[in-house]
């Protein structure tokens, strides 16, 4: 069930959430917008009628507009995102200590507002939220790879690994984690219509949140592929879906480091069609 209810003292008649509707499944019945019971397997449930309705008259899937943040007046100025955006920066120092659970909540319920193909919102993110939890993980990952290592086991196109072992083992040096106290890992089923791209979008939306909120962020590749390619005991360590892709990983936490200004990249690379 829907859940599909017009507030009739607000409701104005104006038709948009019938004109918005992607599937086309809203219709101007008896004067208001409603919907066939036929037609609500169809529903994407994207709630785009509850978000444009002007006068907050459109409930759906339970979910009452009041409860939604009103959008006039409220977004950041293309300046300030464009400052957020370019002012970006992989950090790769840390502070030794936890990030606020509140805030760990926010960032990840924040983050699962991004879009994901045919509105799937499958998904899932794997956390470490505690920094000894991650000492833990990172000691793991580095006797599992150390075992690689000394068995000769590593594929040749992960062979530089060696290398990270030594720092590790001779220098306390981390490479794959660079002393992030937190770690996220976003995986999604793969029979979901486009599982890799959500889970990119997802962090992408993630960094830029966490960043804002004053968290050091790092697409952690060498993680993603000891966990994902090279030690699939770490895997089921973090209770990841057998039937799961692994999209990306990524480090955060409390950055030891602070940035004054943006960097200059460009011109960007655009070719339009003649």
């Amino acid at each position: 069930m829907l859940h599909f209810t017009i507030d009739e003292q607000r409701c104005t008649k104006c038709g948009q959430c019938v004109a918005d509707c992607p599937v086309r499944i809203i219709a101007m019945t008896g004067g208001l917008p409603a919907i066939a019971p036929e037609r609500e397997s169809s529903c994407f449930r994207c709630q785009h009628c509850l978000a444009i309705c002007p006068t907050g008259a459109v409930s759906i899937l339970g979910l009452k507009p009041a409860k939604s943040l009103p959008l006039s007046g409220a977004y950041p100025t293309p300046r300030q995102l464009e400052t957020l955006i370019k002012g970006r920066r992989s950090v790769r120092r840390y502070k030794d200590e936890n990030l606020e659970p509140e805030l760990i909540q926010r960032l990840l319920e924040v983050a699962w507002h991004a879009p994901t193909g045919v509105n799937s919102r499958q998904v899932r993110f794997t956390v470490v939220d505690d920094r000894e939890k991650l000492a833990a993980l990172r000691e793991e990952v580095m006797a599992g790879l150390g075992r690689l290592v000394r068995n000769n086991a590593l594929p040749e196109k992960l062979a530089f690994f060696a290398e990270f072992v030594r720092l590790w083992e001779e220098k306390g040096v981390d490479t794959l984690f660079r002393g992030a106290p937190h770690l996220l890992v976003a995986s999604a089923p793969q029979s979901a219509p486009s599982p890799l791209p959500d889970c990119l979008i997802a962090l992408s939306y993630f960094e830029l949140y966490a960043q804002a909120n004053g968290v050091g962020t790092v697409w952690d590749g060498l993680a993603k592929w000891a966990i994902a390619d090279l030690l699939p005991e770490i895997r089921q360590r973090l209770d990841i879906p057998d039937d799961h892709l692994i999209g990306y990983v990524m480090a955060f936490g409390k950055p030891a480091v602070r940035y004054a200004r943006t960097v200059q990249h460009g011109p960007a690379i655009i070719h339009r069609m003649s």
